[in-house]
């Protein structure tokens, strides 16, 4: 089934996502502990008199809490950490003509999408590029590097501007600024994780290792779940990313319609992409795990160059010639419209 692209169907997409990336996210903190519970169990129910066995589930209980409480961190610091990750500078009163213009735009396209103003940032990177972040329409920041400041004209600044702000109309932000936030709080706890696995773990009292105990009386299962879990912790970034990328892929259409839309000119964001997609360097100041928020893959991955099952499972963004295609599309239909085409060949 193909997904809505309507802007009510898609925030209220949006908005399901949201409360379903929150669970499986608390969910999977559940099963690592409540899995680590029962492989405790699992080794230790045959433990002779005096040694440690594990029967209250405290394990399953802290870790379903702190999924619950790295969720709402994640969430309410995510704009915050996004915007002191990429190096971002507010600006709050133009200086520069350049800056002047940026906010222009902002103001101009803010009231063609009918949205409150968003702050706006700066980010001091030569690569051509844009990002939006925030919790909900009242609290957004629209970001752009100072390399998309030189590259663009004012249209195609107005038209990059327009992407962001139906990024904001569509409500995709509030669940890609979420995901991460989750992302960052992942990589954080799989980080700690490794530095415990590699140090080993500690079975209760006993003062012996949980790799040196006696496997004989837990079975097979105990083996296969130990495997199961461990592989679940290391597995977490990658698994958090992977939802990340695949959330984000189609929305890059829907908000290059909504700019063609505010700014009633298509070819203009075509433009710019075009000039996006034809610088060579990475997007130094931005991290992989909010790459998902901007306008272009600031890593320059080929896979966002391709089609297909796994272009839509590792791809952070659609192929840039194929954005640009639709866009042009897009113009060539207004102009034969309204009666301003004329094909190549004849003169005008």
């Amino acid at each position: 089934m193909s997904e809505a692209v309507d802007i009510f169907s898609q925030q209220a997409a949006n908005r399901r996502r949201s409360q379903w990336v929150v669970a499986a996210f608390v969910g999977f903190f559940a099963w690592l502990g409540f899995g680590g519970d029962y492989i405790a169990w699992l080794y230790t129910q045959g433990a002779p008199p005096g040694e440690y066995r594990h029967v209250f589930p405290f394990l399953g209980i802290l870790l379903t809490i702190v999924g619950m409480g790295m969720a709402a961190w994640g969430w309410k610091t995510a704009p915050r950490r996004i915007l002191a990750a990429a190096g971002a500078r507010e600006i709050v009163e133009p200086v520069t003509d350049e800056e002047r213009v940026l906010v222009n735009c902002v103001d101009e396209m803010t009231i063609a999408a009918g949205l409150p103003r968003p702050r706006v940032w700066i980010v001091a990177d030569e690569d051509p590029n844009a990002f939006a972040t925030g919790h909900d329409e009242r609290d957004a920041h629209v970001t752009v590097t100072s390399g998309l400041l030189t590259a663009c004209t004012r249209d195609e600044l107005q038209a990059v501007v327009a992407h962001e702000l139906g990024h904001l109309k569509n409500r995709d932000v509030q669940l890609m600024t979420l995901l991460a936030g989750l992302v960052g709080a992942v990589a954080i706890v799989a980080e700690v994780t490794g530095r415990m696995l590699r140090g080993g773990v500690r079975v209760g009292g006993s003062g012996r290792r949980a790799d040196d105990r006696d496997r004989g009386n837990a079975g097979p299962l105990a083996a296969v779940l130990v495997v199961v879990w461990l592989v679940s912790w290391l597995l977490a970034p990658l698994v958090t990313r992977l939802l990340a990328t695949s959330v984000s892929r189609n929305r890059e259409y829907l908000a290059d319609t909504m700019s063609a839309q505010f700014t009633r000119n298509p070819t203009a964001l075509a433009s710019a992409l075009e000039k996006i997609g034809d610088a060579h360097a990475p997007t130094r100041t931005v991290q992989q795990s909010f790459a998902h928020l901007c306008i272009a893959d600031p890593l320059g991955r080929a896979v966002n160059s391709r089609q297909g099952w796994l272009a839509d499972l590792f791809a952070t963004h659609p192929p840039m010639p194929l954005r640009v295609a639709r866009l042009r599309a897009m113009g060539y239909q207004a102009l034969k419209k309204s009666g301003s085409y004329v094909p190549p060949g004849i003169p005008a």
